[in-house]
């Protein structure tokens, strides 16, 4: 029998997830808090890091920049602008804290899994300076001026992770799609955490209106880009968040919160309508980003088409009446001591 799901009142508007399929709003706020590098090893293997040119390289395809030839997303400097929106967004929602789950104070080593353009792992490394930070990417274009104890590394997270040492916190923030065996992962969490280890997983479902439009160009594109990633192997949406995908992994689920943050500043809640605005812009500017590669290549569509579909659904979501907004779910599992 899975360990109970604690009440941590942590964010206003939040849905707590009991494991009985029932959904309850709770209300708000978290505070935040050696590696084996020491001080003098983290400054000297920050100034050595290398970037060599080839490390950003892209695939230019319908005019954007993707890293590989199968990753959906791109990484091209509109999409890395769009990325340090969303985590400004993040940091609004969380009060200026950088995750759902506390960081332990005592922290060492901790692992951020899809940094992107790596913000978090940079402020977790500045808020936990005796902690090693470790940042993960299939690319790199993260900034090299940085503080000595973040480090970051070109690896493929679908593929045997390889650390000697284990993690006190694991992030993954933002990664729907990213995956199409998603349990595969958390087994590899499981097993570079330490005893107690805390791993933490945040991501967005499609975004939705207040009162639903059947016919909208938002329900169209919400149901082709599903479909497209279908077709990928690589499902968009919320599944790889349910209880079983971590307890498969051997993880425990700690606690589970599902967050509808509205896009704009319909929201009468003061703090919503900061979180708000911010992920309106990055949701807007995301339209193109999710859907182009998936549409183009999946299900023949043509750039064009994709474009002018995305411009369709901006103009609604933009609409007074629409008062869309976007759910997204934070789940924190553990790795339990034996």
């Amino acid at each position: 029998m899975a360990d109970p799901i604690e009440v941590d009142p942590h964010i206003s508007g939040a849905r707590e997830d009991t494991g009985d399929g029932q959904d309850r709003t709770i209300d708000d706020p978290q505070t935040p808090g050696s590696g084996h590098h020491s001080s003098e090893e983290f400054q000297s293997s920050t100034k050595s890091l290398s970037l060599s040119g080839s490390v950003y390289e892209q695939i230019l395809e319908n005019g954007r920049g993707y890293a590989n030839e199968s990753y959906f997303m791109p990484c091209d400097e509109q999409e890395q602008t769009r990325l340090a929106i969303v985590h400004q967004c993040f940091t609004s929602v969380f009060n200026g804290q950088l995750s759902f789950q506390s960081i332990p104070r005592g922290a060492k080593r901790i692992l951020d899994i899809g940094t992107g353009t790596g913000d978090w792992a940079i402020a977790v490394a500045e808020r936990f300076p005796n902690a090693e930070v470790t940042a993960t990417d299939i690319t790199c274009f993260q900034p090299t001026d940085v503080p000595p104890n973040v480090f970051f590394e070109i690896d493929d997270a679908r593929e045997e992770w390889t650390y000697t040492e284990p993690f006190d916190f694991i992030h993954i923030r933002g990664l729907s799609g990213a995956f199409s065996d998603w349990t595969a992962v958390y087994a590899e969490a499981y097993k570079h955490l330490q005893a107690n280890g805390i791993l933490e997983v945040a991501d967005f479902d499609a975004v939705r209106l207040t009162e639903p439009v059947a016919d909208s160009y938002l329900s169209l594109y919400n149901g082709a880009c599903a479909s497209a990633a279908e077709k990928s192997d690589n499902p968009l949406g919320l599944d790889h968040m349910r209880r079983t995908s971590f307890e498969s992994a051997g993880l425990s689920i700690a606690k589970s919160r599902t967050l509808e943050i509205p896009l704009g500043t319909w929201s009468p809640d003061p703090r919503k309508k900061v979180a708000g605005k911010m992920a309106l812009i990055a949701t807007l500017e995301g339209l193109e980003a999710t859907s182009l590669r998936l549409l183009t290549r999946h299900m023949d569509w043509k750039a064009e088409d994709v474009r002018d579909l995305c411009g369709k659904v901006q103009e609604e979501l933009m609409r007074p009446e629409a008062r869309p907004f976007i759910p997204c779910q934070f789940t924190v599992a553990r790795k339990l001591m034996i």
